[in-house]
């Protein structure tokens, strides 16, 4: 689903580290080592038919990589 972020990421909270990220060996042999995070918060979304909605957003990140793979896991409102 394509989508575009729209406003600053809000109520930013650390899901998994490390080993315990199901995906953690597909991460880091996509995107190389790191300090791997999975990471959710919430922002205002326009998603690809225009409308915009604000969205629970899933993402991995590690420092000097940024963040990766984010997607929509569930619209709010």
């Amino acid at each position: 689903m394509y989508f575009e972020i729209i406003s600053e990421i809000e109520n930013i909270e650390t899901i998994a580290i490390g080993g315990k990220i199901r995906d953690i060996m597909r991460i880091r042999k996509q995107y190389g080592l790191g300090h791997w995070r999975k990471m959710k918060g919430v922002a205002k979304v326009r998603l690809q038919s225009g409308s915009i909605r604000n969205a629970e957003l899933h993402w991995y990140e590690a420092h000097g990589i940024g963040r990766k793979k984010m997607k929509i896991k569930q619209l709010l409102n």
